[in-house]
């Protein structure tokens, strides 16, 4: 039997996603092995994010300063703003770099299994964002999922309504789905395919 020390290590360990109790025995053993090089450097990067990292105000991202450096950056096009899901979701179009405008953590999506309603998620201060008047496209990337679609229409609805109210055009987009650069038509599920046909644009 190993520590208590040790054993509060695995099972912290094995509260990450992907890790069950076997990979966070193996990832504990892998870490205290090398203290030095790694159990050390680990411990202190994760205290200093503790301390330092944040939730920007305006976007919802993580970042150790507020506003983060997404916003704080003034190359950014201001007038458009993607709404995502979670914070991964931003860093992997950040990956991409491809797009240059704004972000809005919105936390999630609506769910009545769950019990998740538009209380639950950050879409009051986004359209609090947009009341300003300076967003004038508003991209919505959430998931392809039921919920991702579902939470995707209540928001439209909404920027549609405060459009109206403005008498502002207001150009709400949504992230387009289907076919993968790379993937092959056989390997495809049949809901990404008919999205895919549904798509279709002249070539």
């Amino acid at each position: 039997m190993s520590s208590p020390e040790i054993e509060r290590l695995i099972q912290m360990l094995a509260k990450l996603p992907g890790l069950g109790p076997r990979s966070a025995r193996r990832a504990a053993l892998h870490l205290i092995k090398r203290r030095n090089s790694l159990l050390d450097p680990l411990a202190s990067a994760m205290a200093q994010a503790a301390q330092s990292v944040t939730i920007c105000g305006i976007c919802g991202n993580l970042d150790a300063a507020d506003p983060c450096g997404v916003c704080a950056d003034d190359r950014r096009d201001r007038g458009q703003v993607c709404v995502v899901e979670d914070v991964a979701d931003l860093w992997a179009l950040e990956r991409a770099a491809s797009f240059k405008g704004t972000y809005h953590v919105i936390g999630g999506t609506l769910s009545a299994l769950d019990g998740r309603g538009p209380e639950d998620l950050n879409i009051a201060s986004l359209l609090t964002r947009v009341a300003t008047g300076e967003v004038t496209e508003v991209i919505l990337a959430t998931s392809a999922t039921v919920d991702g679609q579902t939470t995707a229409h209540y928001i439209s609805d909404r920027l549609e309504d405060l459009s109206d109210e403005k008498g502002a055009g207001l150009s709400i987009t949504r992230l387009a789905h289907g076919v993968p650069v790379g993937g092959e038509l056989d390997y495809l599920d049949d809901g990404t395919l008919s999205a895919a046909l549904k798509a279709r644009r002249p070539v």
